[in-house]
């Protein structure tokens, strides 16, 4: 069953994680969610949903203003031949749609395929921010939470520097 913003705010907190949410219009990208950034502490995130020519998934999280070539990163974490899923994929797989990207909607991976690369640069700030499984809404999350997060999840991850 997948989860909702509601679920997973209350997992959050089940697992002590603390957190602060900020609701919005829906933004479909980073620069619509750059202009409802007002006032939101910590940096911001750019989600990659990528399957390779050997049908594996992966999800690159990295910092809203990081230049991504593809044939670089493909090469950084082992994907051959990627390309950016579907959206049904993504809905099947992570139970969100594109523009709601984020590292949160691994809890929707129950068969643990995606794998999750998240940029050392941005894991070396204190405070990030990812959409809370819906793009109408910014939650705001301490990065060793979001380790924390990952292992609550059973989710396979390596912080890597993209």
């Amino acid at each position: 069953m997948l989860q909702t913003q509601e679920a997973l705010l209350n997992i959050l907190t089940q697992i002590g994680i603390e957190y602060t949410n900020h609701e919005h219009p829906a933004v479909y990208t980073v620069e619509e969610a750059d202009q409802q950034h007002d006032g939101i502490d910590g940096v911001r995130s750019k989600n990659l949903f990528f399957k390779d020519k050997k049908k594996n998934l992966f999800l690159v999280v990295t910092l809203s203003d990081k230049s991504i070539k593809i044939k670089e990163v493909a090469k950084k974490i082992g994907a051959k031949s990627p390309s950016f899923g579907k959206p049904d994929l993504l809905a099947e797989v992570l139970g969100v749609i594109p523009g709601a990207v984020t590292p949160f909607a691994v809890i929707n991976d129950e068969n643990h395929r995606v794998k999750v690369v998240l940029d050392k640069k941005m894991m070396e700030n204190e405070l990030l921010n990812f959409h809370p499984l819906k793009n109408t809404a910014t939650t705001t999350i301490a990065s060793k939470d979001l380790v924390k997060f990952m292992e609550h999840c059973n989710q396979e991850f390596e912080i890597i520097k993209l």
